[in-house]
């Protein structure tokens, strides 16, 4: 049996005009791109988890090629994270399998950007939803695109699931005005400054 079967897919665009201000120049357009699959430990205790985990990175790979375009290609993306929610028949290593998965996937499409990907990751009922951190994905400690987004479907994920998800922003947050290193001061290149 595959370790990988998708029972559905999810794409939400969330496009912010503003946030009480004025209008952005620009508005900033977030989007998670998730997939909904059998998760083939629920039930039970597997030690080698690794398979899996080298199986979805081509999960990983459609899903960050599917998130970029929606934001208009991978040059116009600036800020990323990473999602999982695992149904309660699972444990939380298998939302963990996405840490590595999900990040390299969503790297490799990005052009291999250096910044810690953010994740958050929980084992829960279906339709809950899990608030996710994103961060600009050249430099960790761009404070301007600090921000969050919602992650979640109605009917996902049932006990032997786990919802996968990639999220990415074309901008930071609208009316960002706290100060600290901006994108255009990025200079050390590490990922983090």
């Amino acid at each position: 049996m595959p370790l990988i079967s998708i029972r559905k897919r999810s794409l939400t665009i969330e496009t912010v005009l503003h946030e009480g201000g004025p209008a952005a120049p620009k508005p900033l357009r977030l989007v998670a791109a998730s997939a909904v699959l059998r998760n083939p430990y629920a039930g039970r205790y597997e030690p080698d988890l690794l398979p899996f985990m080298a199986e979805l990175r081509s999960l990983g790979t459609l899903l960050a090629e599917e998130a970029a375009g929606a934001l208009g290609g991978k040059d116009r993306v600036e800020a990323y994270s990473k999602a999982a929610i695992v149904g309660i028949n699972g444990e939380l290593e298998h939302g963990a399998i996405w840490h590595e998965a999900g990040g390299w996937a969503m790297r490799q499409v990005l052009g291999d950007p250096k910044a810690m990907v953010p994740s958050a990751k929980c084992v829960a009922v279906p339709g809950y939803r899990l608030i996710v951190p994103l961060t600009y994905i050249h430099a960790s400690y761009v404070r301007s695109h600090y921000n969050s987004f919602e992650v979640g479907i109605q009917d996902a994920p049932r006990p032997d699931e786990i919802l996968f998800a990639l999220v990415m922003a074309d901008g930071g947050r609208i009316h960002s005005r706290l100060g600290g290193l901006t994108k255009d001061k990025v200079s050390v290149h590490d990922g983090q400054r």
